[in-house]
């Protein structure tokens, strides 16, 4: 993969770099602030950029506006963002932004809930190849901020259960084993929830997730 970084603190930055770099992949520029994040993938257009949420001048959102931007202005660059921090107010912008075909991945990890290197470079990966990587507090936080919302409100507990762990980037059989139910079961929960949602099925899982937070965010 070919990686830009964007993080204030500079024992952080390099940090990642080095796990990066020690994994074979390319870190292409490793910066600390949001306008040298929107320069460097400009010039680089890397697969994926890791972009902490809180950054100078102000320390409170730059990061994610411009993770925002990525979205839209490279549809191709998937971005996660890494953060101690959950900002729903513009984490819904982010996961909607360049939704339709042919774009990249989107993720959102919190920094205190990685358990391991291996955890976050396998995030990284399936970021940089389109899908989606969502700690669950972050789906939490997004559901809880809607959940006055009519169609979601229409769900069962259990069609909410299985919208979550989709949230969160896992696949079909996957959610099956979490739920200890069938694939067909995770299928027709699925179905379900897109008819209530008013959501056209997809056969990309991650455009299906950015699909249901967009709306739920709406």
């Amino acid at each position: 993969m070919r990686i830009v970084i964007a993080e204030d603190s500079a024992v952080v930055r390099a940090g990642l770099a080095e796990i990066l770099a020690d994994r074979g992949h390319e870190v292409a520029a490793a910066v600390g602030n949001a306008d040298d994040l929107l320069a460097a993938v400009d010039e680089h257009e890397p697969d994926v950029t890791v972009v902490d949420v809180r950054m100078p001048p102000s320390f409170t959102d730059e990061g994610l506006r411009a993770a925002i931007a990525i979205r839209r202005h490279h549809p191709k660059t998937g971005v996660l963002v890494f953060s101690q921090y959950i900002e729903t107010r513009y984490a819904a912008d982010l996961l909607s932004a360049a939704s339709g075909h042919g774009a990249a991945g989107v993720g959102y990890l919190l920094k205190d809930r990685v358990a391991d290197v291996s955890e976050f470079v396998d995030a990284l990966s399936r970021v940089a190849a389109g899908g989606t990587a969502l700690d669950p507090e972050v789906v939490t936080q997004l559901l809880g901020a809607s959940r006055r919302t009519d169609g979601l409100g229409s769900l069962t507990a259990r069609e909410r259960d299985v919208l979550t762990l989709m949230a969160e980037g896992r696949s079909n059989s996957a959610i099956a084993g979490g739920l200890v139910i069938s694939e067909r079961a995770v299928e027709k929960h699925i179905a379900n929830i897109f008819s209530k949602l008013g959501l056209a099925p997809s056969d990309a899982d991650h455009r299906r997730v950015l699909a249901v937070l967009r709306y739920l965010e709406s």
